[in-house]
């Protein structure tokens, strides 16, 4: 047999795989407690009532925020599509790629069937985000350019790493559960034309596919093991590359944790556009109206143009309100007449706020060809006032990212608001908080969650 693989070589080092810095254990107990205030918070609504309907096998399995139970893999998609719903969820910067809303749905699931314990969910959240992660980073914005939507793809690559790893497989069976998740990789980003919601079903689908692969592999099901570099492989299908930086991905694999680095949103929409919401906000801080605006003018990256700012005219009137989470122009139209951007602010009435929309429509962008974007995520308005002064305000980071990150308390505070948003009360999210703080030390019991 030729060398090892990339598979190969990634496999092994999760196999030996044996300590993580307490860092990297925070960050799983911040993204545990992220996800799930997101999975309550949008436990109501719409989407997740369609894929929960949909779930013909039900099991001992926990979706978050229901009393029904589901079987694993049911659990996984349910709980993966409402974490991600609401584009609340955690950030990989360098990706970008949504890392929790896809690993930790696909590990719970997994340890509440196979009755696995804390400390096996914690090596499986930590691995599975790691592995996504660094994979997202191996060809830089190639899958974007392709049409594919990043979180879709390499999340059914970190599941089955993160459910093999706390599942303990052997190095064989991950090359094999990982070159099976390569078939079921998947999820094109078409839902920008309109607004559908695809995009909210993909870390869902990712998750229960991650899931699936893993036990057919540790059932013995054989998966090609140059799934990454191959002449059909991952890369090549879905970033039209074979060539990568497969050093991203594979050096200093369990010594350098990457995860350490991930992002937790203030704002429930793209994390690209963040930046600029704070920038506009500072704008009207400053004392400038909505009225006295002829123009803003925002220095972008030319790998968000395609998402975030085109069709201009449809980004500047989006069609809904999940739409409106992808369309810059009105998002930081409303961050400055509003004052900030929370949930409400993408309800079917809020996108049709009339000075939202008319500040919106005086939104345009230019290329900044020095934009450090995916490395980081840097935010520009310069403001063009009718009597002939410009105003402008800059961010060079994302907030609630490496530079500035949200703090525990930030997040918990952020899990409590979302509980509300879903209709638990504050005793009922306290008990949910003791209990997710105990589960990466005993036995796995997630019925807290459930109601």
């Amino acid at each position: 047999m030729s060398e090892a693989s990339v598979a190969e070589q990634l496999a092994a080092r999760i196999a030996a795989l044996e300590a993580m810095p307490a860092a990297v254990r925070i960050k799983c107990e911040d993204l545990l407690v992220d996800v799930v205030g997101l999975c309550v918070t949008a436990r109501n609504e719409a989407y997740v009532k369609s894929a929960l309907a949909v779930c013909e096998d039900d099991g001992a399995c926990t979706a978050i925020g229901h009393a029904r139970t589901l079987s694993a893999a049911g659990a996984a998609l349910v709980n993966g599509t409402a974490a991600h719903g609401e584009d609340f969820d955690d950030t990989f910067e360098g990706g970008p790629v949504h890392a929790g809303a896809v690993i930790v749905p696909a590990v719970l699931a997994a340890c509440e069937r196979w009755q696995c314990d804390g400390k096996a969910a914690l090596r499986g959240v930590a691995v599975g985000c790691e592995a996504m992660c660094r994979l997202s980073t191996v060809v830089p914005k190639a899958v974007h350019k392709s049409g594919f939507h990043p979180t879709a793809i390499f999340g059914v690559m970190g599941a089955a790493a993160g459910v093999a790893a706390a599942l303990g497989l052997s190095a064989k069976q991950i090359v094999d559960a990982l070159g099976i998740a390569g078939s079921m990789a998947g999820g094109i980003i078409e839902y920008l034309a309109d607004g559908a919601w695809t995009k909210r079903l993909h870390p869902g689908w990712a998750a229960q596919s991650g899931y699936r692969a893993a036990l057919l592999a540790r059932e013995g099901f054989f998966g090609p093991r140059t799934v990454f570099e191959g002449t059909h492989g991952l890369f090549y299908g879905f970033a039209h590359k074979r060539d990568g930086d497969y050093g991203a991905l594979l050096d200093g694999f369990g010594e350098r944790w990457v995860i350490e680095t991930l992002a937790f949103k203030p704002y429930p929409c793209g994390t690209m556009a963040h930046p600029y919401i704070d920038c506009a906000r500072r704008l009207a801080a400053r004392g400038i109206k909505a009225e006295e605006v002829k123009e803003l003018v925002c220095e972008v990256a030319e790998g968000t143009v395609h998402r975030l700012w085109e069709p201009l005219a449809s980004k500047q009137r989006p069609p809904n309100g999940y739409a409106a989470k992808f369309s810059t122009p009105f998002i930081l139209a409303s961050g400055f007449v509003r004052g900030s951007v929370g949930l409400e602010a993408f309800s079917e009435q809020a996108v049709r706020d009339k000075a939202v929309l008319a500040l919106a429509a005086k939104v345009r962008y230019v290329v900044d060809p020095d934009n450090p974007y995916p490395n980081a995520f840097t935010g520009h308005v310069r403001a063009v006032l009718k009597d002939g002064r410009v105003v402008e305000e800059r961010q060079p980071h994302f907030r609630g990212g490496a530079s500035e990150p949200l703090t525990r308390a930030d997040i918990v505070e952020k899990f409590m608001l979302n509980a509300r948003h879903g209709g638990w009360d504050k005793p009922r999210a306290e008990a949910a908080l003791k209990a997710l703080g105990k589960l990466f030390d005993g036995a796995i019991d997630l019925a807290p969650l459930r109601g």
